[in-house]
């Protein structure tokens, strides 16, 4: 690990992680994690030495260029940065990463050290899915929780993958097994449109966040793109009879699983999320 400078203290630092790669569909999870980044105005705080963790033909370097001149190569790499949540006085630090070609233990082990360093009390990692979803339906973010309360607490749909993991998957149990409490959400992508970014799955990841921190995050642009996206892709599904009766019955499958797996929604538990929202965005809204 590369300190950029000296580790400051932190106020009940909560850390939250996402990863490139297999962990990554749509880039719904890098890109909500580099919102964060921009939104809360992070800092620098550290680097992984890449020599260690990762393949230079997988994952190569960047050669940049200032004023033409001066040639620069920067290698790709996991980062940490740090900001204040906003209205609460405490700190996150954000871990904009790489899932690594090599070695993924000490990687895991790495990062636990900086945890332990910067006194983290909480892990949430960030991920997508390729599932068999229509675009035109909301995004279902699903959840692991380290234990059944806060699972309960947080509302998140119990996941019930079984099969290949990614370094998400991997540093959650590491931290679990660390006793560093560790929950994940995962947003489920259409397969059939993953190869571009999907930014309504970022949107989707974002507003977990804001949930489990109870803090607002400030979209930006991201609602507009996400409804640009999916008007983009009905007009391709459109325009292809196969694809556009794919679709069709996914929306018929996704329905008919609705009335099978909607939870029923008691009153206490509407008014506490009502208020929780309005809490994030200020009592103005309450008004309107």
């Amino acid at each position: 690990m590369t300190d950029r400078d000296p580790e400051p203290r932190l106020v009940d630092p909560v850390m939250i992680a996402a990863f490139e790669g297999w962990n990554d569909a749509g880039e719904a999870a890098s890109t909500a994690l580099e919102h964060l980044e921009l939104n809360w105005d992070a800092s620098p705080l550290a680097e992984i030495d890449p020599e260690e963790y990762y393949d230079f033909q997988v994952t190569r370097p960047h050669v940049r260029y200032a004023d033409g001149v001066t040639r620069k190569i920067e290698w790709q790499t996991t980062r940490l940065s740090v900001a204040e949540l906003p209205g609460t006085g405490r700190h996150v630090v954000l871990v904009n990463g790489i899932e690594p070609n090599l070695r993924w233990r000490a990687f895991c082990s790495e990062l636990l050290g900086h945890i332990e360093r910067l006194g983290v009390t909480k892990v949430i990692t960030l991920g997508a899915l390729l599932t068999d979803i229509p675009h035109t339906r909301p995004t279902t973010v699903s959840g692991i929780s380290y234990d059944a309360e806060s699972a309960a607490r947080m509302q998140v749909e119990k996941s019930s993958y079984r099969g290949n993991t990614g370094i998400v998957g991997v540093f959650q149990n590491a931290c679990v097994e660390a006793g560093v409490p560790a929950m994940s959400f995962w947003a489920a992508v259409p397969h059939y449109v993953s190869q571009a970014r999907v930014p309504k799955a970022a949107v989707a990841l974002l507003h977990r966040i804001e949930e489990v921190l109870d803090v607002e995050v400030p979209l930006g642009g991201l609602p507009e793109q996400a409804e640009e996206w999916e008007r983009t892709v009905s007009e391709m599904a459109e325009a292809d009879d196969e694809v556009r009766e794919y679709v069709r019955q996914l929306e018929e499958q996704a329905e008919a699983e609705d009335t099978d797996v909607l939870p029923e929604a008691d009153g206490d538990a509407i008014a506490a999320d009502f208020e929780r929202y309005l809490r994030r965005r200020g009592s103005g809204g309450a008004g309107t």
